[in-house]
């Protein structure tokens, strides 16, 4: 499969130079499969602590009107996160789009609560369930940001026979080396490529975001990383590897 991992800016006019400059990647590289970073058809809305209806309605209606542009890609499958609301709960929710139609796939379990990640003051916590899901011919697990740590989860994939595990990002600058090393640890306990998009530029109180999404093979050795050089990158990856991973050690020890 061949695979587009990415960095966006948070700033909106910065951010539409980088989706023009994406489309121009995808359509030159073919690429099959594009992941998009975490919530990112708006402003990181949760750099404040309180939460506030009109910024949460303006998120959502900004995720709605470019959802109906995915399509400008021009790639069979493509991954990201949106803000969402069901049953009277508000949610980060994991989503594919393919062939023209987007499904969720997974809501965001675990969430921070600290100086600008304020998530847990703006959404509730998903329904906890990890379930693999198949997307274009892959099986595919999601662990949304602050997910990627819970390697509990990473492994019980790897017994699933995921190939992919999908980290759509907005984490700091600060902790950029930090999260490189997480994204390794997941694709060995797993046995699965790890891919990764992240935020980039200044958010909006002045935070940077840390960029460096990443494609990872199954025995934790990187492949690519983006940067503000290259913000976008695509590989080939082979999902026999991984299915060959996973009679592998550490794999095999449990």
């Amino acid at each position: 499969m061949r695979v587009t991992v990415c960095q966006m800016r948070d700033d909106r006019d910065a951010f539409d130079s980088d989706w023009s400059d994406l489309c121009a990647h995808t359509r030159s590289e073919a690429s099959e499969l594009v992941l998009l970073p975490e919530m990112p058809f708006a402003r990181w809305f949760a750099v404040v602590r309180a939460f506030d209806a009109a910024a949460w309605r303006k998120a959502l209606d900004a995720h709605q009107r470019w959802e109906q542009r995915i399509g400008e890609l021009t790639v069979p499958c493509v991954i990201a996160t949106r803000p969402a609301e069901r049953g009277g709960k508000r949610l980060n929710e994991a989503f594919v789009m393919a062939n023209g139609r987007s499904r969720g796939i997974h809501e965001k379990r675990y969430l921070p609560n600290e100086d600008g990640y304020w998530e847990a003051s703006w959404y509730q916590a998903g329904d906890g369930v990890f379930d693999p899901v198949e997307i274009g011919g892959a099986t595919v697990g999601v662990q949304i940001c602050t997910e990627m740590w819970m390697l509990d989860e990473s492994r019980r994939y790897g017994r699933h026979d995921v190939g992919l595990i999908v980290v759509p990002r907005a984490t700091p600058a600060t902790s950029r080396e930090r999260w490189l090393v997480g994204g390794r640890a997941a694709a060995i306990v797993s046995g699965a490529f790890c891919l990764s998009s992240n935020r980039s530029g200044v958010s909006s109180a002045g935070d940077e975001f840390g960029g460096c999404g990443w494609i990872i093979d199954p025995d934790g050795e990187v492949l690519a990383v983006t940067s503000d050089g290259e913000p976008f990158v695509t590989r080939d990856v082979d999902l026999q590897h991984a299915v060959a991973a996973k009679a592998t050690y550490p794999r095999y020890v449990r």
